[in-house]
């Protein structure tokens, strides 16, 4: 019965940050929403819409999939990039991305379980440094993009609280995730602090839309990207879904 009410008490507040986090998160968005429809309005037309260089910033939402999935629920960062164009259609950037993961009770249960306490938790990161190739076809108003690339990605973690040494755990890959190591099927428990990082090279590749707003070369986007790394022990994939603003 404890079991069963620690898990229920730490699925619950996953889902109260989770919602917490989206509400800010679409505030955040109808708040640029309105910066760039107010811009929009007043601007004039014309303006410079094939600048050489480029530069942008947005807010990703974070979809992991398997097996990041069993680990983290989904993730919410900031996104930004700088860039040459050769032409209207072919361009490189530069572009750093940073992701706050947030667990699934999947990857607490197991040490809430441990505890005994629902007051244990943790949380993930993910920074990634890449270069990209990016193919527009780029209307006066509307354009659409193909975009792929690769470079470092840098992945952590980490546990509020460790498991006391010397309790006698199987291993499963929820312990692994948080940076405890396994030995003859047990959990090494030998840790005064908890967290654990893996970094890779990895690759990434998607689409996008832009939307003229203001004057040239302004331009709402909106993106989808698929992220891998082979990180050590659970490699990183993810499904990121990016709205900003692109100059």
């Amino acid at each position: 019965m404890p079991a069963v009410c620690h898990q229920s008490i730490g699925a619950n507040a996953s889902q109260t940050i989770a919602k917490g986090a989206m509400k800010r998160l679409t505030m955040i968005l109808i708040g640029v929403h309105l910066v760039l429809l107010v811009s929009s309005v007043r601007a004039q037309e014309g303006g410079n819409d094939n600048p050489s260089a480029t530069t942008s910033l947005g807010i990703p939402l974070t979809a992991p999939l398997s097996p990041t999935s069993k680990h983290v629920l989904w993730g919410l960062g900031m996104t930004t990039s700088a860039g040459y164009n050769f032409d209207r259609r072919h361009a490189v950037i530069g572009e750093f991305t940073w992701n706050s993961l947030y667990p699934t009770s999947q990857a607490l249960r197991p040490i809430q379980i441990a505890l005994n306490t629902n007051k244990a938790d943790g949380h993930s990161n993910l920074f990634a440094l890449t270069s990209e190739y990016k193919y527009e076809l780029r209307g006066k108003a509307v354009g659409t993009y193909l975009i792929v690339g690769g470079g470092w990605y840098y992945r952590t973690a980490s546990l509020s609280r460790p498991i006391p040494d010397g309790t006698t755990i199987g291993c499963i890959p929820a312990w692994v995730w948080w940076g405890y190591s396994c030995s003859s099927g047990l959990v090494v428990t030998n840790l005064t602090e908890v967290h654990s990082n893996a970094s890779a090279l990895g690759a990434n590749g998607g689409v996008g839309l832009t939307f003229r707003v203001g004057e040239a070369p302004y331009r709402m986007y909106v993106e989808g990207r698929y992220h891998f790394a082979p990180t050590a022990n659970i490699s990183t994939q993810l499904l990121l879904v990016t709205v900003g603003i692109r100059y």
